[in-house]
């Protein structure tokens, strides 16, 4: 069944904000979507003075859709079906070397949750599978059905930062020897029964965390991130921004770490007088504390209650 991709843009102005947009700037939106936040970008844009817009999403669902909503911008913005770790490829095949600005929304969409096909969903019966490219090799399914215990047990208790993740990897097990576990209910239901009942009835849903431990491992959702900031960093011209909005305390704890150690690189033992290192600031965290959703955002989107913005500034020329 076809849903219309829908997905309320979670600190949709906060964000575009944070990225400072100029008129005649060149912005990448790194994880298109539904193309809220895009579509506010490009708003500000103006074509005259060489203002530019490259969206990526690995979602092709996503790619139709978005590419629909920035019909009125067709003429600055283009719409590539890539991960937003092609980056760097992606604009050079463009012809372009440097950004002003580069912003991530590493939720999930709306779309992709409320599709029971998609296999996100631990509310609806569906085939185990998260991808968020139907392209990529590795499902839910496999992750399911072929991890060892101990590496389900790992991949539970650090992605989905669940006490019962012991429990919870035992009891998949046990089942998947009687028979593979093939849907989201069915996972669903192993996980609840793993969970004693006093937690089940006042917590949120007991299958929330090991589904988004799931999506996270079946998407390289961590080390995509890791492995692709300093790369946004580098690729931002002088005075240019990253802004990133994440869902999950590692994700924040990676984007925290990296823009710190990119203010402030020197590794020199603090009793030295100058630093020798050499390492060079490449600029600086432009939000000291995360910026999260205003009470009336949280009241109108639910999904919004663990999102944290950050943004960084790239070392303007003369600083």
């Amino acid at each position: 069944m076809e849903h219309e991709f829908r997905h309320k843009s979670v600190l949709l102005h906060e964000t575009v904000d944070g990225l400072n947009v100029r008129p005649g700037g060149i912005y990448v939106d790194g994880t298109l979507g539904g193309a809220g936040h895009s579509s506010l970008i490009a708003s500000k844009l103006d074509p005259s003075e060489g203002g530019r817009l490259i969206g990526l999403d690995q979602d092709e669902a996503a790619i139709k859709a978005a590419s629909e909503r920035l019909e009125p911008y067709k003429d600055i913005v283009t719409v590539v079906r890539s991960n937003y770790s092609n980056i760097k490829g992606v604009l050079q095949e463009l012809g372009i070397e440097k950004v002003d600005g580069i912003m991530l929304d590493l939720g999930v969409s709306s779309y992709q949750l409320d599709t029971a096909e998609r296999g996100f969903s631990y509310m609806e019966d569906a085939p185990l599978d998260m991808r968020m490219d139907q392209r990529s090799p590795l499902s839910a399914y496999d992750i399911v059905n072929s991890y060892s215990e101990q590496e389900l047990f790992r991949l539970i208790r650090d992605y989905g930062e669940d006490k019962f993740a012991k429990n919870i990897a035992k009891h998949i097990c046990i089942e998947r020897a009687k028979k593979p576990v093939q849907t989201t209910l069915e996972l669903s239901e192993i996980i609840k029964a793993s969970i004693p009942m006093k937690i089940r009835k006042n917590g949120s849903h007991p299958a929330k965390r090991t589904f988004q431990a799931i999506r996270i491992e079946v998407n390289h959702e961590l080390d995509v991130l890791e492995g692709t900031l300093d790369t946004m960093i580098d690729l931002l011209a002088p005075g240019g921004r990253l802004a990133i909005i994440t869902f999950h305390s590692l994700e924040d704890r990676i984007v925290k770490v990296n823009f710190k150690r990119n203010e402030n690189p020197c590794i020199c033992p603090p009793e030295f007088p100058v630093c020798v290192c050499g390492k060079k600031s490449k600029g600086r965290v432009v939000t000291r504390k995360p910026i999260l959703p205003s009470e009336e955002e949280l009241e109108e989107n639910s999904r919004s209650k663990s999102a944290k913005l950050r943004v960084f500034q790239k070392v303007s020329d003369g600083e």
